[in-house]
């Protein structure tokens, strides 16, 4: 079961990763550049799920907080 999660968080989050990826270069900002390019590299990583969902979670939260 906790395989399937792995994949399963992993895979929203690398979506979530490429939808701030691409905002990130269309609007020339590096914060969701950057925050893109580590939410969909995490999972290859970690491997723990519910590590994933804590650093998945702190990684979203962050372009809504740092701007730059």
């Amino acid at each position: 079961m906790e395989g399937t999660s792995l994949f399963v968080w992993g895979m929203i989050f690398g979506i979530i990763g490429v939808g701030f990826f691409t905002y990130g270069k269309k609007q020339k900002t590096t914060v969701p550049l950057i925050v893109g390019i580590a939410l969909f590299a995490i999972p290859y990583f970690i491997s723990n799920v519910y590590l994933l969902m804590i650093v998945g979670g702190i990684l979203v939260a962050i372009p809504y907080y740092i701007r730059i």
